[in-house]
Protein backbone atom coordinates (compact mmCIF):
# COMPACT_ATOMS: atom_id res chain seq x y z
CA UNK A 1 0.00 0.00 0.00
CA UNK A 2 2.98 2.48 -1.26
CA UNK A 3 1.84 6.16 -0.60
CA UNK A 4 5.39 7.20 -2.79
CA UNK A 5 5.86 7.19 -6.24
CA UNK A 6 7.82 3.67 -7.38
CA UNK A 7 9.35 4.76 -10.64
CA UNK A 8 12.74 4.44 -9.41
CA UNK A 9 12.51 0.94 -9.20
CA UNK A 10 14.78 0.31 -12.62
CA UNK A 11 17.53 2.13 -11.96
CA UNK A 12 20.31 0.40 -12.84
CA UNK A 13 21.57 0.06 -9.27
CA UNK A 14 18.10 -1.75 -9.08
CA UNK A 15 18.72 -3.33 -12.42
CA UNK A 16 21.98 -5.04 -11.15
CA UNK A 17 20.13 -6.29 -8.08
CA UNK A 18 17.48 -7.77 -10.29
CA UNK A 19 19.78 -9.74 -11.86
CA UNK A 20 21.21 -11.40 -8.96
CA UNK A 21 24.20 -8.83 -8.33
CA UNK A 22 24.81 -7.70 -4.98
CA UNK A 23 27.29 -4.93 -3.05
CA UNK A 24 29.90 -5.89 -1.28
CA UNK A 25 30.74 -4.21 1.97
CA UNK A 26 33.61 -2.47 0.12
CA UNK A 27 31.49 -1.11 -2.43
CA UNK A 28 28.40 -0.76 -0.15
CA UNK A 29 30.34 2.10 1.48
CA UNK A 30 31.26 3.94 -1.25
CA UNK A 31 28.12 3.89 -3.16
CA UNK A 32 26.39 7.26 -3.15
CA UNK A 33 23.17 7.32 -1.13
CA UNK A 34 21.88 10.35 0.40
CA UNK A 35 20.52 10.71 3.62
CA UNK A 36 16.67 12.29 3.45
CA UNK A 37 16.28 10.81 -0.57
CA UNK A 38 17.43 7.51 -0.22
CA UNK A 39 17.17 6.59 3.32
CA UNK A 40 15.71 8.32 6.56
CA UNK A 41 18.32 7.87 9.66
CA UNK A 42 16.36 7.50 12.99
CA UNK A 43 16.17 10.48 15.60
CA UNK A 44 15.40 7.64 18.24
CA UNK A 45 16.76 4.32 17.99
CA UNK A 46 13.99 1.70 17.05
CA UNK A 47 14.14 -1.83 19.27
CA UNK A 48 15.45 -4.85 17.70
CA UNK A 49 15.04 -8.20 18.41
CA UNK A 50 18.42 -9.20 16.74
CA UNK A 51 21.45 -11.13 18.84
CA UNK A 52 24.55 -9.17 19.10
CA UNK A 53 26.96 -8.86 16.31
CA UNK A 54 23.85 -9.38 13.84
CA UNK A 55 22.65 -6.53 11.55
CA UNK A 56 18.61 -6.82 11.99
CA UNK A 57 16.50 -6.00 8.66
CA UNK A 58 13.02 -5.90 8.87
CA UNK A 59 10.85 -5.82 5.73
CA UNK A 60 7.51 -3.87 6.52
CA UNK A 61 4.82 -5.35 3.82
CA UNK A 62 0.99 -5.49 3.07
CA UNK A 63 -0.30 -8.25 1.85
CA UNK A 64 -2.57 -6.18 -0.10
CA UNK A 65 -0.13 -3.89 -1.65
CA UNK A 66 0.98 -4.67 -5.06
CA UNK A 67 4.07 -3.10 -4.90
CA UNK A 68 4.83 -5.79 -1.96
CA UNK A 69 4.11 -8.68 -4.03
CA UNK A 70 6.10 -7.39 -6.60
CA UNK A 71 9.24 -6.96 -4.38
CA UNK A 72 8.76 -9.96 -2.57
CA UNK A 73 10.73 -12.62 -4.93
CA UNK A 74 13.40 -10.17 -5.27
CA UNK A 75 13.96 -10.08 -1.37
CA UNK A 76 13.07 -13.68 -1.10
CA UNK A 77 16.32 -13.87 -3.58
CA UNK A 78 18.08 -11.30 -1.32
CA UNK A 79 17.43 -13.80 1.73
CA UNK A 80 19.08 -16.39 0.41
CA UNK A 81 22.29 -14.75 -0.94
CA UNK A 82 22.33 -12.49 2.43
CA UNK A 83 25.67 -12.19 4.82
CA UNK A 84 25.37 -14.67 7.62
CA UNK A 85 25.51 -11.35 9.88
CA UNK A 86 21.81 -10.58 8.89
CA UNK A 87 18.86 -11.30 10.97
CA UNK A 88 15.57 -10.71 8.29
CA UNK A 89 12.11 -10.28 10.13
CA UNK A 90 9.35 -9.50 7.93
CA UNK A 91 6.48 -7.46 9.87
CA UNK A 92 3.31 -6.70 8.53
CA UNK A 93 1.87 -3.16 9.03
CA UNK A 94 -1.37 -1.87 9.67
CA UNK A 95 -2.58 2.07 8.64
CA UNK A 96 -6.28 1.06 9.71
CA UNK A 97 -7.87 -1.39 11.03
CA UNK A 98 -8.62 -3.02 7.54
CA UNK A 99 -4.81 -4.44 7.82
CA UNK A 100 -5.14 -6.26 11.30
CA UNK A 101 -6.85 -9.57 9.57
CA UNK A 102 -4.18 -9.52 7.51
CA UNK A 103 -1.30 -8.83 10.09
CA UNK A 104 -2.83 -11.90 11.86
CA UNK A 105 -2.85 -13.88 9.60
CA UNK A 106 0.59 -13.37 8.63
CA UNK A 107 1.87 -14.22 12.28
CA UNK A 108 -0.24 -17.49 12.38
CA UNK A 109 1.72 -18.25 9.64
CA UNK A 110 4.61 -17.50 11.64
CA UNK A 111 3.69 -19.24 14.02
CA UNK A 112 3.02 -22.73 12.28
CA UNK A 113 5.77 -22.46 10.88
CA UNK A 114 4.16 -22.09 7.35
CA UNK A 115 5.46 -18.70 5.94
CA UNK A 116 7.77 -20.89 3.19
CA UNK A 117 4.44 -22.77 2.15
CA UNK A 118 1.73 -20.35 1.96
CA UNK A 119 3.15 -16.69 2.22
CA UNK A 120 3.46 -16.22 -1.69
CA UNK A 121 0.41 -18.12 -1.70
CA UNK A 122 -1.38 -15.69 -0.26
CA UNK A 123 -0.13 -12.74 -2.36
CA UNK A 124 -1.05 -14.80 -5.07
CA UNK A 125 -4.37 -15.08 -3.83
CA UNK A 126 -5.34 -11.43 -3.35
CA UNK A 127 -3.43 -9.99 -6.64
CA UNK A 128 -3.76 -13.00 -9.03
CA UNK A 129 -7.29 -15.09 -7.68
CA UNK A 130 -8.42 -11.63 -6.76
CA UNK A 131 -9.68 -12.99 -3.41
CA UNK A 132 -10.80 -10.32 -0.56
CA UNK A 133 -8.73 -12.21 2.32
CA UNK A 134 -9.42 -8.67 4.18
CA UNK A 135 -11.42 -10.19 6.85
CA UNK A 136 -11.15 -13.23 9.29
CA UNK A 137 -14.17 -15.31 7.80
CA UNK A 138 -12.57 -14.86 4.22
CA UNK A 139 -8.98 -15.42 5.49
CA UNK A 140 -10.24 -18.78 7.75
CA UNK A 141 -11.76 -20.11 4.87
CA UNK A 142 -9.25 -20.21 2.61
CA UNK A 143 -6.47 -21.10 4.80
CA UNK A 144 -8.67 -24.02 5.39
CA UNK A 145 -8.36 -25.24 1.57
CA UNK A 146 -4.56 -24.73 2.47
CA UNK A 147 -5.26 -27.92 4.21
CA UNK A 148 -4.72 -25.98 7.56
CA UNK A 149 -6.19 -27.17 11.27
CA UNK A 150 -9.29 -24.56 11.36
CA UNK A 151 -9.07 -25.03 15.04
CA UNK A 152 -5.74 -24.92 15.09
CA UNK A 153 -5.43 -21.79 12.93
CA UNK A 154 -7.97 -19.72 14.96
CA UNK A 155 -6.80 -20.30 18.34
CA UNK A 156 -3.61 -18.68 17.24
CA UNK A 157 -5.10 -15.67 15.00
CA UNK A 158 -7.18 -14.96 17.85
CA UNK A 159 -5.00 -15.10 20.42
CA UNK A 160 -1.10 -15.37 20.28
CA UNK A 161 -1.46 -13.12 16.67
CA UNK A 162 -3.35 -10.41 17.44
CA UNK A 163 -1.11 -9.52 20.52
CA UNK A 164 1.45 -9.32 17.86
CA UNK A 165 -0.27 -7.40 15.44
CA UNK A 166 -0.67 -4.65 18.28
CA UNK A 167 3.11 -5.23 19.21
CA UNK A 168 4.29 -4.56 15.01
CA UNK A 169 2.39 -1.14 15.28
CA UNK A 170 5.01 0.11 17.80
CA UNK A 171 7.53 -0.98 15.77
CA UNK A 172 6.05 0.63 12.32
CA UNK A 173 5.47 3.68 14.81
CA UNK A 174 9.12 3.18 15.55
CA UNK A 175 10.59 3.39 12.00
CA UNK A 176 8.13 5.99 10.97
CA UNK A 177 6.64 3.60 8.27
CA UNK A 178 5.04 6.09 5.48
CA UNK A 179 4.21 3.06 3.23
CA UNK A 180 5.37 -0.34 1.58
CA UNK A 181 7.25 -1.92 0.88
CA UNK A 182 10.20 -0.81 3.09
CA UNK A 183 13.19 -1.75 5.34
CA UNK A 184 14.31 -0.98 8.66
CA UNK A 185 17.92 -1.62 9.54
CA UNK A 186 19.26 -2.11 12.20
CA UNK A 187 16.95 -0.09 14.62
CA UNK A 188 18.89 3.10 12.92
CA UNK A 189 17.62 3.57 8.88
CA UNK A 190 14.28 3.24 7.20
CA UNK A 191 14.63 2.81 3.11
CA UNK A 192 11.43 3.57 2.03
CA UNK A 193 10.49 1.16 -1.18
CA UNK A 194 12.85 2.11 -4.85
CA UNK A 195 11.84 -1.54 -6.25
CA UNK A 196 15.01 -3.68 -6.67
CA UNK A 197 17.33 -0.55 -5.54
CA UNK A 198 16.24 -0.86 -2.24
CA UNK A 199 18.24 -3.80 -1.23
CA UNK A 200 21.38 -1.87 -2.65
CA UNK A 201 20.42 0.87 -0.37
CA UNK A 202 20.15 -1.81 2.44
CA UNK A 203 23.52 -3.44 1.75
CA UNK A 204 25.17 -0.09 1.75
CA UNK A 205 23.39 0.64 5.56
CA UNK A 206 24.00 -2.98 6.62
CA UNK A 207 28.00 -2.00 6.24
CA UNK A 208 27.66 1.28 8.00
CA UNK A 209 25.83 -0.39 10.97
CA UNK A 210 28.63 -3.25 10.86
CA UNK A 211 30.89 -0.47 11.40
CA UNK A 212 29.59 0.41 15.10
Amino acid sequence: MHRRDFSRSLLVAGAATASGLTLSPALAQRVAFKEGTDFQRLAKPAPTESPAGQVEVVEFFAYSCIHCYNFEPVFHEWIKRKPAHVTVRRMPVAFNQNFVPMQRLYFTLEALNLVDTLHVKVFKAIHEERQPLTTAPAITAWIEKQGVNREQFLGIFNGQAAKLAEKAVGLQDAYQVEGTPALGIAGKFYVGGQGPRTLLVADSLIAEARKG
